[in-house]
């Protein structure tokens, strides 16, 4: 039986947006959805640094595009936050340091309202998890996983603004991370009762991997639709490998 290998690519619905924030600016996107289903929950993505080469295509959420829309039947939003650059195009603006992409998060999540898509998660990488913790605790938002949360950008008053909130939250935190590791996870996020960390043996920052990339994409499908099978990386239909050449 085939294998869904680093390069697969399964059957979706996917297009081009552009999402416009409320401060007027175009940003560069991409959505994938089911193929032949209505999506069963809806995740935004929040990229990783982009002063360090994150983007909308970052691993972890491009090969999310790819498989969980046909594994899970999942709703995947991508896009650059403001002054990102990706082989899609560059979003206007400029890099704000968590403060501005926060309109850029809101924007997103009027995009998949409008859309009508169910159950939105968002879900921060590095420091997408800083946008998220500053500006995700909003309605309709579900909840929200946080991957390698650096709370670079994001202190106690965030924790504590989604403490209040009660939205429930996951953090997905690498043994070997550069800048915050399980223990002190465990210990920073205390103040969210609601919170849940867990430690990923043997992972780093980037989730470099197929191992690893599974593990989160495991976590985000039993977070987003609870009670659905496990992900099954035997494929039988059809299925495309990607190439960047």
């Amino acid at each position: 039986m085939p294998e869904i290998v680093p390069n697969s690519v399964l059957p979706a619905r996917r297009e081009p947006v552009t999402l416009t924030t409320s401060d007027g600016l175009a940003l560069v996107g991409e959505l994938a959805l089911p193929l032949e289903r209505e999506p069963s929950a809806t995740m935004v993505c929040l990229h990783p640094l982009p002063t360090h080469g994150g983007f909308m295509d970052s691993h972890l959420f491009r090969k999310a595009s790819w498989r969980l829309p046909a594994m899970a039947g999942i709703a995947v939003l991508r896009f650059n936050t403001r002054g990102t650059s990706s082989p899609a195009g560059t979003s206007e603006g400029s890099f704000d340091e968590a403060r501005g992409e926060g309109l850029d998060l809101v924007a997103a999540v009027r995009e998949a309202v409008g859309r009508g898509l169910p159950d939105p998660w968002l879900v921060g990488w590095s420091f997408g998890t800083d946008v998220v913790l500053r500006h995700g605790d909003l309605d309709p938002v579900v909840g929200a996983v946080l991957v390698s949360p650096p709370l670079r950008f994001a202190g106690d008053a965030e924790l504590d603004r989604w403490a209040a909130g009660g939205r429930p939250l996951t953090c997905l935190v690498p043994e070997l991370d550069d800048y915050l590791r399980p223990d002190e996870a465990r210990e920073r996020f205390a103040r969210v009762p609601q919170a849940e960390v867990v430690g990923v043996e043997g992972a780093k920052h980037l989730w470099v991997g197929e191992k690893y990339v599974r593990i989160v994409h495991d976590a985000l499908v039993e977070r987003m639709v609870p009670g659905s099978a496990r992900l099954d990386y035997d494929w039988l239909g059809p299925m495309e490998r990607w190439s960047d050449l």
